[in-house]
């Protein structure tokens, strides 16, 4: 997982939406006092940074931003999101589980037709429209959100900070 350099306060902006994003990130104060530290997905160095201790803090951010991606998981139709546990029906589970390869990332209608149907896509192409609505409905408590992207697919992302993706 990448980890965005951030200068402080210059990139102020750049910072609170990668923070929005829950991305992690490695802010460079080159002004005293620094930000505070909202999570444990970002942390600080004073400009000019030291290139042992700027490698060993981009380490640790990754590590973290890793170990958080294994709160999301999704086997036998049962989706597991930090403290959320949703059982899921098949073709919701074949669907979510194309998504969650692909998060933060389209993923076409057509692949999402061919994973959630192996048997054949249905001849309605509605149907896949039914089904993430379903699905949406299902993953509302945890925090994780379906967008639509007009004439190209889905997008799963999480809206709610503490369900963590990369």
């Amino acid at each position: 997982m990448d980890v965005a350099l951030v200068h402080w306060p210059a990139e102020s902006e750049r910072l609170e939406h990668l923070r929005t994003r829950r991305e992690p990130r490695l802010v460079i104060v080159e002004q005293w006092p620094p930000p505070p530290m909202l999570d444990d997905l970002e942390d600080w160095l004073r400009a000019p940074p030291d290139d042992d201790e700027l490698r060993i803090r981009l380490a640790t951010l990754r590590a973290r931003a890793d170990s958080q991606n294994v709160a999301i998981a999704i086997e036998d139709g049962v989706l597991r999101v930090r403290g959320h546990v949703v059982v899921l029906p098949p073709i919701q589970a074949r669907l979510a589980g194309a998504l969650l390869e692909r998060r933060n990332a389209v993923v076409s209608r057509e692949t999402l037709l061919r994973r959630g149907w192996v048997d054949g896509a249905p001849k309605d192409r509605n149907v896949l429209d039914v089904h993430v609505a379903r699905l949406r409905r299902l993953l509302a408590p945890t925090g994780l959100r379906i967008h639509t992207v007009h004439r190209r697919g889905y997008l799963l992302r999480t809206d709610d900070p503490e369900p963590s993706l990369a």
